[in-house]
């Protein structure tokens, strides 16, 4: 038996949690773009390319005691996202949603307080069904070539205040909303430079297997793992 939870808003507009014990394994759905799809670009070593989508290995790490399902589609935008939530997502009715979306957004020069809005949308009518909500930071970029010249180093530049800005309001509604987030710009950029890590991603713009095995683990320990620690 595990502890499921789920939220009711405050008066203020906080959200607190409840929790239930229940006999049924916690189901979670990882919903997003090509980074919950698991995209990877081809190699050398690998000239096919693939997915390895985080959700797999988040299954491994739960087991039995929670269902892991995953809703990917690449290149998608956010307000794509929003059409498809209801019918996708919570008619599943998991209990946690992983929502991780705006790169393509961004991709597009995208204004920030509109992608926010519609990753909002989502998040609440997560509450709203009750479920939680997981909003997940959009991680960096790494452009190999952009240092050689005045005009690669400004784009970059450019390109990563906009993340700084989507992050920060990401957040600032965690925050404000007694929320958990998984704060995967952080934990795959260059602390000396907040560029996307080589060690996680072999085209600066997706994750590779590390990179998804790592995002795994943050959202494992995180956020579910508190949950099945009060299993009995």
């Amino acid at each position: 038996m595990v502890r499921v939870s789920w939220l009711v808003r405050h008066p203020s507009g906080q959200y607190n949690r409840r929790t239930m014990s229940s006999p049924q394994p916690i189901r979670i759905m990882c919903f997003g773009d090509s980074l919950t799809a698991g995209f990877q670009s081809p190699t050398r070593e690998n000239p096919q390319g693939g997915s390895t989508p985080y959700g797999e290995s988040l299954q491994e790490r739960i087991g039995s005691a929670g269902q892991v399902s995953i809703s990917g589609i690449c290149g998608e935008l956010t307000g794509e996202m929003v059409m498809r939530f209801r019918k996708d997502v919570l008619a599943q009715e998991p209990h946690y949603i992983v929502i991780l979306g705006g790169t393509n957004d961004l991709g597009w020069n995208g204004p920030t307080h509109e992608i926010m809005r519609n990753l909002v949308k989502m998040y609440e009518q997560t509450v709203a069904a009750g479920g939680v909500p997981v909003p997940v930071t959009v991680p960096s970029l790494r452009v190999e070539d952009a240092g050689n010249s005045r005009e690669g180093m400004e784009w970059v530049a450019g390109h990563l205040e906009r993340r700084y800005e989507l992050n920060g309001l990401i957040l600032d509604y965690v925050r404000t909303k007694n929320l958990t987030a998984v704060d995967l710009f952080t934990a795959t950029a260059e602390p000396e430079t907040n560029l996307l890590a080589r060690e996680y991603s072999n085209d600066g713009l997706h994750l590779t297997t590390a990179g998804y095995r790592l995002f795994a683990d943050l959202v494992y320990q995180q956020v579910l793992q508190p949950a099945l620690s009060k299993s009995w």
